[in-house]
């Protein structure tokens, strides 16, 4: 058992949405958290048939719970009409509710009632190395941080039903099942661009289709939680940077499956890559955990010069190498980026044995770097 790093109490007892995409842990990390609550579980088809129905029925069965009493509606996108109920729930009984779904896309798009402010907004993710004991780096580089996936040798046939299940959710709440071909090749495509910037027109070309069709799929992705944008940041002043965003998928292990990189080993091009995914992975789930006030961006240049991470306002800047002996050729993007900001924390994550400094830049052993993080020492 796996304890999670999200904080779900809060000091105002509020409600609270819960969101993350499939197979993250939800289900699970509510039932551990909370064994004595009520819980409505809508994946269970009676459950579904009745409260689909009559959606009434809730009120009338938490009619005797008492002020404050916490109720679970899990998978609460399947039946948007209970959020009404909730609302009312909430406002005479003053009871406490959290609704989980994998994301509020659905419930966005046709106007549901979102509890106007009444529940605060969390976000589950894929594991992360703290919560983790005798965390495998290598590990989680090929399988990723689901728990099904990250548990077991070999996780690919988790995976080609991971997606399968994820497609046909997709393809049905989204109506676009006259282009499934279309949309499959653009999850690959999206794969084979994982870690790079986004050039929409390049990506229409290779599934062929539209570019406004790519941007439509892009914010499908970002809307259900499977995948994000990473912006560029713009306010170095010495150097044109470059605006257009970097896309990752959630999970590392997801973008291995779908480019079908397998026994990925250090040294390579792909633990290049699926390395830096992992730790961009890390501080997404770190900043939405600590509900912090920052933002994560990279920074390129038109000449070249490249930052992974900058953590707001140039406040951190972060190089991830996944050399086992960083030198000072892998530091040319963030000398670059310390002239417009020379009071910049500037990192680098590699896979050195120990920590060092070297020119100033503070070079970290991976899983250092990420037990400081989750100190609260880097951010």
């Amino acid at each position: 058992m796996y304890v999670r790093k999200l904080n779900l109490e809060n000091e105002n007892n509020d409600s609270v949405f819960l969101w993350g995409a499939r197979q993250v842990g939800k289900t699970t990390l509510l039932e551990m958290l909370y064994p004595n609550a009520r819980y409505y579980d809508l994946l269970l088809s009676k459950e579904f048939e009745r409260l689909l129905r009559r959606p009434s029925l809730l009120s009338e069965e938490l009619e005797t719970a008492n002020e404050g009493e916490l109720v679970i509606i899990d998978e609460i996108q399947k039946i948007p009409q209970l959020l009404d109920e909730v609302h009312s729930l909430i406002h005479k009984k003053k009871l406490r509710f959290i609704l989980s779904g994998s994301s509020p896309r659905k419930l966005k798009r046709i106007g549901a009632n979102l509890l106007g402010g009444r529940a605060l907004k969390k976000t589950l993710l894929p594991l992360v190395s703290a919560e983790i004991p005798d965390f495998d780096i290598l590990k989680a580089v090929n399988n990723g941080m689901i728990p099904r996936h990250y548990a077991v040798n070999n996780p690919w046939e988790r995976f080609r039903a991971y997606i399968g299940v994820y497609l046909n959710e997709e393809i049905r709440e989204e109506a676009i099942s006259r282009k499934l071909n279309s949309f499959t090749r653009f999850l690959e495509i999206a794969a084979f661009s994982n870690t790079e910037m986004v050039v929409y027109k390049n990506i229409a070309q290779d599934c062929g289709i539209d570019h406004r069709t790519v941007k439509e799929y892009f914010e499908i992705l970002q809307d259900t939680l499977v995948g994000y944008l990473i912006p560029g940041f713009s306010a170095t002043k010495k150097r044109r940077a470059i605006l257009a965003p970097k896309f990752y998928y959630f999970d590392v292990g997801v973008a291995n499956y779908l480019s079908n990189r397998k026994n990925i080993q250090q040294g390579t091009e792909s633990f290049g890559h699926a390395f830096e995914h992992l730790i961009i992975q890390e501080l997404i789930a770190y900043i939405n955990y600590n509900d912090l006030n920052e933002d994560i961006t990279y920074w390129r240049t038109s000449s070249g010069y490249e930052v992974d991470a900058i953590i707001g306002n140039g406040r951190i800047a972060i190089e991830i190498k996944s050399s086992n002996e960083v030198n000072a050729r892998h530091l040319k993007g963030l000398k670059a980026f310390l002239e417009d900001f020379p009071e910049a924390r500037s990192i680098v994550v590699s896979m050195d044995k120990n920590k060092r400094i070297l020119n100033g830049v503070e070079i970290f052993p991976a899983n250092e770097f990420l037990k400081s993080l989750w100190n609260k020492e880097i951010i």
